[in-house]
């Protein structure tokens, strides 16, 4: 009876390791992916990996913030790439304080881009939020790098 209580808990620690490599492995796929697009011209920094409910209701809208530290006179480029299944299209914003200073969303022509670059005019802490158009839920990764010169 012991054996087989060790033999079940065994077997289930191992089933749970597969799942949670099987979406590691899927979430470097959408990172490699994204990437990737960001171009031939820029060297990687850092990851934001996002999976968000759907919005209950327009005032309380999930967002995934982040913070990071930018240098002046630095070009950055932000991608964001939704994952193939994701409901939402994914909006990344950047914030210094309480002022956007860029996002990958037009709100008057209602488009979205994959990219922004964002040439950095003063060393600080910025935030970088991420949600889905029109609250809907998903998962989207977005990846920060440096442009070379």
């Amino acid at each position: 009876m012991i054996l087989m209580k060790k033999f079940i808990l065994l077997f289930s620690l191992t089933l749970f390791a597969g799942v949670i490599q099987g979406f590691s492995q899927s979430g470097d796929q959408l990172e490699d992916l994204c990437f990737n697009s960001a171009g031939q011209d820029v060297t990687y920094l850092k990851d934001f990996v996002v999976k968000l409910p759907r919005s209950m209701d327009k005032q309380h809208q999930p967002i995934a913030k982040n913070s990071v530290l930018l240098r002046k006179n630095t070009t950055y480029r932000f991608t964001i790439c939704n994952a193939e299944k994701s409901e939402g299209k994914g909006i990344l914003q950047l914030f210094d304080t309480n002022r956007m200073l860029a996002s990958n969303f037009n709100p008057k022509s209602g488009k979205l881009y994959q990219s922004f670059n964002f040439k950095c005019n003063k060393t600080g802490l910025y935030s970088i939020f991420i949600l889905f158009k029109d609250g809907k839920s998903g998962s989207a990764v977005g990846i920060m790098s440096y442009v070379k010169k």
